[in-house]
């Protein structure tokens, strides 16, 4: 991503996203769903599908004001760009996850 910036006294300038090295240690991979029975179990599943080394003393649960949403976030050994690509569809494929950070 892109964006741009300016300031008033130069001309624009572009800022680009800072690049992620590979292999990533401690990975943060947040998502937000439907709370419910087993959604933690769900996310763990998936993500452990394409990183096989998760460690769940990680995982941070986070309920929404009114309940109706929660957060889990974990931290993986992230090992490229198609791994990350492939653990958000393999979640957002299930139909309870809303985003995928």
């Amino acid at each position: 991503m892109t964006d741009i910036k300016t300031d008033n006294t130069s001309a624009p300038t572009e800022v680009q996203a800072p690049k992620i090295e590979f292999p990533c240690e401690r990975y943060p991979i947040k998502v937000i769903g439907d709370a419910g029975e087993g959604f933690a179990d769900l996310v763990i599943d998936i993500v452990r599908r394409h990183a096989p080394d998760l460690d769940v003393t990680t995982l941070t649960l986070r309920d929404s004001s009114n309940g109706r949403f929660v957060s889990v976030q974990v931290a993986i050994r992230a090992t490229g760009v198609e791994q990350l690509q492939a653990i958000h569809i393999d979640l957002r494929a299930t139909g309870r996850v809303h985003m995928v950070l």
